[in-house]
């Protein structure tokens, strides 16, 4: 076996690593198409754990994946597990409308008849009826600012066991202490934390993920979070893993209403964090 060829697992489509470009079309493997191929064994290897997890260790699982893009994780994931199991299903959502039809093209190349692929956003993905009532597990990589939460709301709806969340851009909260700063400073010497620009654009992508992760906790589930290691060219690391309890924690909520009251953002609560 060459070389480039020893990271590939057994059964692994290699026409799909060349559609994806971690294979050259000659079937080798260059140092950044071997980096992108950690990359997707990591984050697989979390989403299979929680798969393995379900009812007959994940046969007849479904899976969103929110912001799909290209779908590598989807193409992935069924490639490494669905495939070899005799039902489950994989529903991609994206809105670019071009990337959901080349997504389309590619599952029925590779005979992934398990896969769908919907020209949706997150938000109107969670009232298609072109999806089932429930869906297992939920995963949102990157997905800009508050499609993350858009997501968080699908999983919510559908009564998902997990969610897989790498949150991207998160932009509204920092808009939100940016409009409010002056009178902030007047009030608290907090406030200089989000003081300079650049502070606040880091403390409200802070914040909006201890928000989501209080409101998550809120909502039934154990939260994890921890970073995609090998992930080192994006700053976008950060990997929120919840899993359903059904334990509803009310000091969860009584933490996020406190924190939202103190940094003056209690006009969120209706928006992102409904039925505390």
């Amino acid at each position: 076996m060459k070389q480039e060829q020893l990271e590939l697992r057994p059964g692994q489509s290699t026409e799909l690593l060349k559609e994806l470009h971690i294979l050259t079309r000659d079937g080798r493997m260059n140092q950044d198409s071997r980096r992108k191929l950690k990359q997707v064994y990591h984050l697989y290897q979390f989403v299979e754990k929680l798969l393995l997890e379900l009812p007959a260790g994940g046969e007849g699982a479904t899976l969103a994946d929110h912001g799909a893009g290209k779908s590598y994780l989807g193409f992935i994931l069924y490639d490494l597990f669905f495939k070899q199991r005799t039902a489950g299903h994989i529903y991609g959502v994206e809105t670019r409308a071009e990337l959901v039809d080349k997504s389309r093209e590619l599952a029925a190349r590779l005979g992934f008849e398990r896969m769908s692929f919907l020209n949706l956003s997150a938000a109107e993905a969670a009232g298609a009826s072109l999806l089932p009532e429930r869906i297992d597990v939920v995963t949102a990589l990157h997905a800009c600012d508050t499609a993350t939460d858009d997501a968080i709301a699908f999983g919510l709806r559908k009564q998902a066991h997990f969610m897989v969340l790498v949150p991207c851009c998160q932009a509204e909260i920092a808009g939100c202490l940016r409009q409010n700063k002056a009178l902030a400073l007047s009030r608290t010497p907090l406030a200089e934390l989000w003081r300079h620009p650049l502070h606040t654009r880091e403390l409200g992508s802070q914040l909006t993920n201890v928000l989501r992760c209080l409101y998550l906790e809120a909502c039934g589930y154990q939260v994890t979070v921890t970073e995609l290691v090998g992930w080192e060219h994006s700053m976008k690391n950060e990997l929120i893993l919840a899993r359903h309890t059904g334990q509803r924690k009310r000091s969860a909520a009584e933490r996020l209403r406190a924190v939202l009251a103190e940094f003056g953002l209690q006009g969120l609560e209706p928006l992102r964090y409904p039925g505390l």
